[in-house]
């Protein structure tokens, strides 16, 4: 883990590249896909390319983590991530970057979500032949008639709503997990995320105070005090947008609470009284927002998509870098490929596994 403070112009991009990036050498920029969108991953596993990752050992510190002890193991740290066609090179680079700056790389259980039925299974076995992992199917019929129309229209997609399912998708002797999205790279190890201490709380989250959280809900939202008093009436600390992205998940608390049912509830008053506009994000606002364990900033350095707007490149914010997100409509696997990467993008290439030669 490094600090980096924002500079400006290229000479803070190329000593941020230097710091971050584990080797260069080892790990090739990405190569160009031939096409600019979804068309070009073709929809069959083997046409799928990728490095076969090197083998990561824990240090001599770690707990025993046997293989044969399967996923109950309670040395474990259990990382839930979704799996597409769309997101497959972000998803790869994300598991890469977790193994390499991992102190305990091989106590490290990985849940696949797909929601897909053509299998990916064995491409990630191929990739990570050592790794521990499981692959949960979610149906996306549970969640389809509950999804409104958003922003974006890859918001509306029913994997995105699976870290909602969690509890219900995973072994019932997983009681906490990290739930990452697939356009991220860690640069430190997340065994210091995971020892999160959550309290009374059910999800750890950094959260940003500053952010303007009623532009999250619509206008019949706040004018209606049957709505905004439901939701956060009752909560001891005011609530703070959280970007669902990068969370430590209590999934003991949230079975027994039921918060699956209580997210479930939100969407059906939506799709009635239209009271938010951005996908799967405003329904964990309206159960958590204000009741949410703090984490430090470091552990989600968001927004470097361009949130939202097309083409916008970002900047690092202040503070120390553990993980970068770039959360937006950018993803840097697609700017790389069309040769108009943003600068930060050069730090998620060390990571990509795609297109390389075994």
């Amino acid at each position: 883990m490094l600090r980096i403070m924002r500079f400006s112009g290229l000479f803070s991009v190329l000593l941020a590249i230097i710091v971050l990036s584990p080797s260069l050498q080892s790990f090739p920029p990405a190569e160009a896909i031939r096409s600019s969108h979804l068309d070009t991953y073709l929809r069959s596993p083997h046409r799928f390319s990728f490095k076969r990752s090197p083998l990561f050992r824990n240090a001599a510190n770690c707990a025993s983590a046997d293989i044969d002890s399967g996923v109950c193991n309670p040395s474990l740290v259990h990382v839930a991530i979704t799996l597409d066609f769309e997101y497959l090179r972000g998803s790869i680079a994300a598991v890469n970057s977790i193994l390499q700056h991992s102190s305990c790389p091989e106590s490290v259980f990985f849940h696949f979500l797909v929601s897909e039925t053509t299998d990916l299974e064995p491409v990630v076995r191929s990739t990570f032949p050592e790794s521990k992992f499981n692959v949960y199917y979610f149906d996306p019929e549970i969640v389809r008639s509950l999804i409104s129309t958003s922003v974006r229209q890859s918001l509306e997609q029913p994997l995105n709503y699976a870290r909602n399912y969690l509890s219900d998708l995973l072994e019932p002797c997983v009681r906490r997990v990290i739930y990452l999205d697939s356009d991220l790279v860690l640069v430190d190890d997340i065994a210091k995320l995971w020892r999160t201490k959550l309290g009374s709380k059910t999800i750890g989250a950094p959260e940003y105070c500053h952010a303007n959280f009623t532009k999250y809900f619509t206008p019949t939202f706040w004018s209606s005090e049957r709505f905004s008093s439901a939701a956060f009436g009752g909560r001891r600390r005011r609530p703070c947008y959280f970007n669902t992205g990068v969370m430590v998940m209590d999934l003991e608390r949230w079975r027994r609470v039921g918060y699956t049912e209580a997210i479930e509830r939100w969407m059906e008053v939506q799709k009635r009284d239209r009271i938010y506009e951005l996908g799967s994000l405003p329904p964990f606002l309206l159960v958590f927002a204000g009741d949410v364990a703090p984490i430090e900033h470091r552990w989600n350095q968001h927004g470097l998509g361009g949130d939202n707007v097309k083409g916008s490149c970002r900047d690092l914010h202040h503070g120390p870098v553990s993980l970068l997100h770039w959360s937006g409509s950018g993803k840097p696997w697609f700017r790389l490929d069309s040769r108009r990467p943003c600068p930060l993008d050069f730090l998620w290439a060390p990571y990509d596994l795609y297109g390389h030669s075994r």
